[in-house]
């Protein structure tokens, strides 16, 4: 006996926000001018960095087929609580994506022309879950395998954070400059690489230390 189509089921608007993300047109990341409203949104790289060959190869020739890193811009207020009905209005996504357009261009071995994106304005309380399906679906490397893109300014008090594997693997950025040392090295990032494109990285042992970090980071 099959099961009656739901409209309404948790995964199925999951899907729906995700494909209607993907219907979007790609801009330059450098582009961002003319966004309005808070959403969901996924960029792509089609540069020559060696270790992201395999990415590159999926977007060249307007395909844009795999994003390297998949985010969410939120109302202001939100992490607060309560109900916000202003998703339309304000400028969250183009704020977020100015962030990683100033972190990119800072960085030694990565070009902001080389980075693309699609964005879609959602209302606020379907964006966590448009985010969450599109990491899901895609498993980005910015968010699965290279953490800590998405950092912003370490606040008061966190000093001894150490460098995330980002900033390990794309030196220069100014928030990271005077956080300590990583345990990473790019050697480890890159073979954790090769081995998420040969299919062959353990995920659950990366969620497992990320776990373990974000603990660490909390004490």
């Amino acid at each position: 006996m099959s099961i009656p189509y739901n409209p309404l089921d948790k995964m199925n608007l999951a899907q729906s926000i995700a494909e209607a993300l993907l219907m979007r047109p790609v801009a330059g990341l450098a582009q961002t001018d003319g966004l309005i409203g808070a959403g969901v949104y996924a960029l792509y790289y089609t540069g020559d960095f060696a270790p992201y060959a395999s990415i590159a190869a999926q977007n060249l020739e307007g395909k844009f087929q795999q994003p390297i890193y998949v985010g969410k811009a939120v109302p202001k207020g939100s992490r607060k609580g309560g109900l916000n009905f202003g998703t339309a209005s304000g400028y969250p996504l183009r704020g977020r994506l100015r962030h990683h357009a100033t972190s990119i261009d800072q960085v030694d071995n990565l070009d902001l022309g080389d980075f693309h994106f699609r964005s879609l304005v959602v209302d606020d309380i379907w964006i966590p879950l448009g985010e969450n399906m599109m990491i899901e679906m895609f498993k980005p490397i910015w968010n699965w395998v290279v953490d800590g893109f998405g950092n912003n300014k370490p606040g008061s008090g966190r000093e001894k954070q150490c460098k995330s594997p980002w900033d390990v693997l794309h030196p220069g950025r100014r928030i990271a400059r005077n956080l300590a040392e990583s345990p990473y090295t790019q050697e480890v990032l890159t073979t954790r690489l090769q081995q998420y494109f040969a299919g062959t990285l353990d995920f659950k042992a990366l969620e497992q230390v990320a776990e373990a970090e974000a603990t660490s980071d909390e004490t």
